[in-house]
């Protein structure tokens, strides 16, 4: 099984209460992607899960040092800025490794990527992402708009699958609706396995001796709905894509044997369901910690990063 390091999927909140005369306020810290990293360590996958405000002080500086700790890197809504600018560069001009090019380099050399959208990956919201203009631009499997790339879908989009491959073999044609995307445009070189609302929605292609793969949608809400995280293939599609980026072997299944989303599944929406209680427990228990790291994550995220 996979060593997988998911970078991001965290945010803090800084609320203003404003009663008549009178205002106070309050902060709150959220560690997303529960459904994502609880569906992976179910099938077996080693999962480490660095928040977006602590990339500067635990992410290696160097190829090798990724190599020690993963088979494959998620970067989920975080900008590239938190990559680039770490705290000593910004505040004592102190040079430091741009730890973009050491995923690539990483990648380059047989690692594994895979970027998942949001509002604060490939472009994002007014282009403040801004990772199509790094080092690691080359090893994405798609090419990086340089402009707001942001696709609302409020009503609803359902995605589905246009070529053939064992990533999405099994999950049918249709999956659950999305409520947003990035817009992107897929390598020459890359393969399109899945497109919702007429964009590229999953890309995978290779670099180098690695691999890499864009799920330009989210892992958690809010374009990701209960509804999408709560399918049976959520975690399969995780699963085996994590698989394929580690050059590990996907077991087949056909399309005429996959189980409509719409079915329950008692016992996925209780191991869901908990994970998700883990989730706001953390998110809880940081919250008395906020201010004292808040110097760092007003570098590193924003409110914007829940999307």
């Amino acid at each position: 099984m996979s060593r997988v390091v998911l970078l991001g999927e965290s945010w803090f909140v800084y609320s203003v209460h404003q009663k008549g005369f009178d205002a106070f306020y309050s902060s709150e810290f959220t560690l997303g992607g529960a459904e994502f990293s609880a569906a992976l360590r179910r099938l077996g996958h080693e999962v480490t899960h660095i928040p977006a405000h602590e990339i500067t002080t635990r992410l290696p500086t160097t190829a090798e040092g990724l190599r020690d700790i993963a088979d494959v890197i998620v970067i989920s809504d975080v900008g590239a800025n938190t990559f680039q600018v770490p705290p000593d560069t910004f505040v004592h001009s102190t040079p430091l490794p741009d730890r973009t090019d050491v995923i690539r380099a990483f990648v380059e050399q047989g690692g594994g990527l895979l970027m998942v959208g949001g509002y604060l990956t490939f472009s994002g919201i007014d282009a403040k992402a801004r990772w199509g203009r790094t080092p690691l631009a080359p090893a994405l499997a798609v090419t990086v708009l340089d402009r707001d790339d942001r696709v609302e879908l409020s009503a609803g989009a359902a995605p589905i699958t246009v070529g053939s491959h064992a990533i999405t073999a099994g999950l049918g044609r249709q999956w659950p609706a999305l409520l947003g995307l990035n817009e992107v445009v897929p390598k020459p070189t890359a393969s399109v396995l899945a497109e919702c609302a007429g964009h590229p929605l999953l890309v995978i292609d290779t670099y180098e001796a690695g691999r890499s793969a864009a799920f330009t949608s989210d892992i958690a809400p809010h374009w990701a709905p209960p509804s999408f995280l709560q399918w049976h293939g959520f975690a399969t599609l995780f699963d085996r894509t994590v698989r394929w980026l580690s050059g590990e072997p996907i077991e087949e299944a056909s399309d005429s044997a996959a189980e409509p989303w719409r079915e329950a599944e008692p016992q996925r929406e209780q191991e869901l369901a908990a994970a998700v209680a883990g989730g706001a427990a953390v998110a809880a228990a940081a919250s008395g910690g906020v201010a004292a790291t808040a110097g760092v994550a007003a570098t590193a995220t924003t409110a914007a990063g829940a999307a």
